[in-house]
């Protein structure tokens, strides 16, 4: 494969695709496909886009070189004239979509993608492989995130997912409101702070607590935190006041009843006069877990499993759609699959989210037979449009890519999160909070 190349991050049935319409001759019809969630995943009462930054430069790499044409000749995938078409493949048409950060309900086109069908529909598995894994991360991260309330998070998942997903997790739950990652990956490429101290290991490899606790703070400083849980807590709390002082950063709790251990430990501390030494607690902590601390001494959280995996629900339900095409005779025609639990809308769509006194009310999706986008202040002036150019005519705007991208979106996330209705922010299983709304507009 050649260096960079994602294009054979692909489903074989879209190259197949390709090369039958090629050959009957409707590979180069104009097509509109469309990237939404039939339902929210998980009973979830509202999604968080996340992913779009990555995608765009997925897409910029997404070129056959000679080892990927070669392993397509080899492998008899396609045929030769299919290999020819794809050896100078480049996406050239345009993409529109919400805005990374930005909040989704069902229907809601988060991708519209624009061109030829031949350039448009081997995107599919690349889109929805980065926007159902990232999205599901940040739709999970911002509910923990709701759950901190004003206490921070870090992001420390890497050992529970794919060293690739691992990068982008620790990215999507940043973009939502964490504020760290232990993954050093996350923040070379993404600008994402890192942390991290020490595991029960380095107290293992010493003869005494107490030597591994000297050990740190030579190292890092009175600063730091401690793990007090490798054997038992109280002791492991006055050891650490003794050896640091009542000035010590922190101390991290891993193990035990939470609430109660936190409460014992906070009292300890206090007594000890390390009334500023905080804790941060772990342990398998998910937005129920947080939310049932919120009463306790915590001053941190730091989350593993969950993060990375969605909170059990891995992927955000994602799915890749032709919604218009051009006829023969070049008149758009709106399509749509009609299958029972599985229909989609045909037709492009505009989409607005309406609000009232700055609280979010329906979700506003306008299909329009002319393909012409419905003025919001003609027609709805409470409505905040929700799609932004992200490619046009093959060129990406960079402004969504890197580090820049990433802080971009996690401002738009803080800002967006305050419209959401206070029904959304109950952590049960529940209807979205706000209603998708389609309004056909001639």
């Amino acid at each position: 494969m050649t260096e960079h190349s994602t294009a054979l991050h692909t489903d074989r049935y879209e190259l197949t695709m390709l090369e039958a319409a090629l050959r009957d001759g409707t590979a180069g019809r104009r097509c509109v496909f469309e990237l939404f969630a039939r339902r929210l995943s998980g009973g979830r009462r509202f999604g968080v886009v996340a992913g779009t930054g990555r995608l765009l430069t997925l897409i910029r790499d997404f070129r056959f070189g000679e080892s990927e044409l070669r392993y397509l000749r080899d492998e008899k995938v396609v045929d030769a004239a299919t290999v020819a078409f794809l050896e100078d493949y480049r996406f050239s048409g345009s993409i529109t979509g919400y805005r990374e950060g930005e909040l989704f309900f069902p229907g809601s086109p988060i991708l519209t993608v624009e061109g030829t069908f031949a350039e448009a529909v081997i995107l599919e598995t690349l889109a929805l492989s980065v926007l159902n894994h990232d999205s599901a991360v940040a739709t999970a991260a911002a509910r923990m995130s709701i759950a901190a309330g004003d206490r921070p998070l870090a992001e420390m998942g890497s050992r529970r997912a794919g060293e690739q997903s691992a990068v982008a997790a620790a990215r999507a739950a940043y973009v939502v409101g964490f504020g760290a990652t232990s993954n050093l990956e996350a923040g070379r490429v993404w600008g994402i702070p890192t942390m991290g101290t020490a595991a029960h290991a380095f107290t293992l490899l010493h003869d005494t607590e107490e030597q591994a606790f000297r050990s740190q703070i030579e190292a890092l400083g009175v600063g730091t935190t401690l793990l007090i849980d490798t054997y038992d807590i109280p002791r492991g709390v006055e050891t650490a006041v003794r050896v640091a002082g009542p000035s010590l950063g922190g101390v991290r709790i891993d193990s035990g009843d939470l609430p109660i251990v936190a409460a014992e430990v906070r009292a300890q501390l206090d007594a000890l006069g390390a009334t500023s030494t905080r804790i941060t607690v772990t342990s398998d902590l998910d937005e129920y877990a947080i939310a049932a601390l919120a009463a306790s001494p915590v001053d941190a959280y730091g989350v593993g499993t969950s993060v990375v995996t969605g909170s059990g629900t891995p992927t955000a339900g994602m799915v890749y759609k032709l919604v218009a095409r051009q006829s023969s005779d070049d008149a758009w025609v709106a399509v749509a699959k009609t299958s029972t639990d599985k229909a989609s809308k045909g037709g492009r769509k505009s989409a607005f989210r309406t609000l009232d006194g700055g609280t979010a009310t329906s979700e506003l999706i306008a299909v329009a037979d002319g393909f012409e986008q419905i003025a919001t202040g003609a027609q709805h002036p409470d409505a905040r449009p929700l799609q932004v150019p992200l490619i046009v005519a093959g060129d990406i705007d960079t402004a969504h890519e890197g580090p820049v991208g990433v802080s971009a979106a996690r401002a738009h996330h803080a800002r967006v999160r305050e419209e959401l209705p206070v029904q959304a922010l109950a952590l049960s299983r529940s209807d979205p909070a706000i209603p998708t709304v389609y309004v056909d507009v001639a």
